[in-house]
């Protein structure tokens, strides 16, 4: 008997699947991502799993503040707070928490980001733990630009499928990281150099 999938285009109906430790299909400000409890070493290593992902690739890690780093024992310089305030920007930071080895994968360092995506962002709060965020698709394929692509990809394999229409972001988010109080950028995407010493001029 095959499982129940539930198409839905309320995101806070993932809510309770995310805190069941299952992973759920959301759009994010850049591309539609499996999502599922960064805390949660089962939800983690499943979702390497159904991806086929590189076991030596870490996953992107979505916050809803600063303050949430300290459940992974990290504690960010100024500047390193001030990127991660420019929502929707991917920040690597180092990581030196063996415990947490099943999320940065022997590579010591995490890339996190805060969404820019509001709806996203709020079920963040509400949930009060990160969510793990590598795009839909299996490895070597191109991400599902729509839910019915996602459907495709993965089936029952995730219970929960949030339909935010066709996917029209084409650029991925930039990422960062801190170097000798240098920013170096390591994929230039949503955010471009110039953007980066505009905005934080500002802050």
């Amino acid at each position: 008997m095959e499982k129940e999938i539930v198409i839905s285009k309320n995101i806070f109906d993932a809510k309770d699947f995310l805190k069941d430790g299952k992973p759920v299909v959301i759009k994010t400000e850049t591309l539609y991502g499996i999502l599922g409890n960064a805390l949660d070493k089962n939800t983690v290593e499943y979702i390497y799993k159904i991806k086929g992902r590189n076991i030596n690739k870490p996953f992107i890690i979505l916050i809803s503040s600063a303050s949430d780093l300290k459940k992974f024992g990290i504690v960010p310089n100024e500047i390193e707070k001030k990127l991660l305030d420019l929502r929707g920007l991917t920040v690597v930071l180092d990581i030196n928490n063996p415990k947490l080895r099943y999320l940065h994968r022997g590579t010591n360092s995490l890339a996190f980001r805060i969404p820019a995506k509001e709806n996203l962002l709020e079920l963040l709060r509400e949930l009060d733990f990160p969510l793990v965020a590598p795009s839909c698709n299996p490895e070597g394929k191109e991400p599902a630009k729509d839910i019915n692509e996602a459907i495709k990809y993965f089936g029952e394999k995730i219970p929960i499928y949030i339909d935010e229409g066709e996917n029209l972001n084409t650029k991925p988010s930039t990422i960062v990281k801190i170097k000798d109080k240098q920013i170096n950028i390591l994929r230039e995407g949503n955010y471009t150099k110039r953007d980066l010493f505009y905005l934080l001029k500002k802050l």
